[in-house]
């Protein structure tokens, strides 16, 4: 049986510490800071990002290098092992792409795996594989079970803000000024490759009632029967909002008493660059039990 390697990136919100707890490795994405060069959670903090986010104008996302993907690949594969490769969603990022180009290198030794996740879901693409991985599974047989089940998965996000929408050209500036005049609450989505529009509502609370109804829309239409099996995990997400987070995890659960929540992390950086501190995201995912 091959001993199979586990790649992910920070935008799955594994932390370097978690990710040597689970025995795999997580590759940190690099940020354009001014004119210097960060890394989340090596030099770059999640403290230290929002300072940069609300004291600059020059905070850009990047995509790991080849050298820093291949070097890692190829320290993992000296003992002769396989890699499963789990990146952000292409729909989101270049990343995913250059990956798969440069597997094609490696003889089928790594698989690079497109489900189309971030954050929360990502991390339950991860844990999936972990499970897969114990089961005798290689790497081709988890890729292939990840990507079949990649859409067993959505996120929703409110806004406590459009500014950092409108810096990143994602919103006109006329749009922003009377959303924030209107005091407009955007509730995004993200079903697979992107980050879409799904709802603006006036309040904080209606955001939050609005994606509870979603995710009870979504658990009775899409993932009726995955829910009925058990198999449906809920997820809690912000950005620097950990206080309303715990809180909206006690609605959640007061909502969905039979849905358990997995985790409560902050988004990844790479998604906080583009909607700013404040944000408040839920997410449905189907687990491998």
């Amino acid at each position: 049986m091959a001993n199979v390697k586990i790649v992910t990136d920070s935008n799955s919100g594994i932390t370097q510490r978690e990710a040597e707890e689970l025995g795999i490795s997580v590759l940190p994405m690099p940020f354009l800071i001014g004119d210097r060069e960060y890394f989340e959670d090596i030099n770059l903090s999640q403290e230290q990002f929002y300072e940069f986010l609300e004291t600059s104008d020059s905070v850009s996302t990047s995509q790991p290098s080849v050298g820093s993907v291949t070097e890692l690949w190829d320290s993992l594969l000296k003992d002769g092992s396989e890699i499963v490769h789990i990146p952000m969603s292409s729909g989101l990022s270049e990343s995913c792409h250059t990956a798969q180009s440069l597997a094609r290198e490696y003889g089928g030794r790594v698989v690079v795996v497109d489900n189309q996740r971030i954050s929360i879901t990502q991390k339950q693409s991860v844990l999936d594989a972990i499970v897969l991985r114990e089961r005798g599974m290689n790497a081709k047989e988890i890729a292939d079970e990840l990507t079949k089940t990649k859409f067993d998965s959505s996120i929703y996000i409110t806004l406590d803000t459009l500014k950092y929408l409108k810096r990143g050209g994602r919103l006109t500036p006329a749009a922003a000024l009377i959303g924030s005049i209107l005091r407009i609450k955007p509730v995004l989505q993200i079903q697979g490759e992107k980050l879409d529009a799904f709802r603006k509502v006036p309040t904080l609370k209606k955001a939050k009632e609005t994606m509870i109804e979603a995710l009870r829309h979504d658990l009775a239409t899409r993932f009726q029967d995955f829910a009925a099996r058990g198999e449906m995990r809920i997820g809690v997400a912000h950005t620097k909002n950990e206080a309303e987070a715990n809180l909206f995890a006690e609605e959640l659960r007061a909502a969905f008493p039979t849905v358990p929540i997995n985790y409560i992390d902050p988004l990844s950086l790479s998604v906080s660059c583009h909607i700013g501190p404040g944000s408040l995201a839920c997410g449905l995912m189907r687990v491998i039990v």
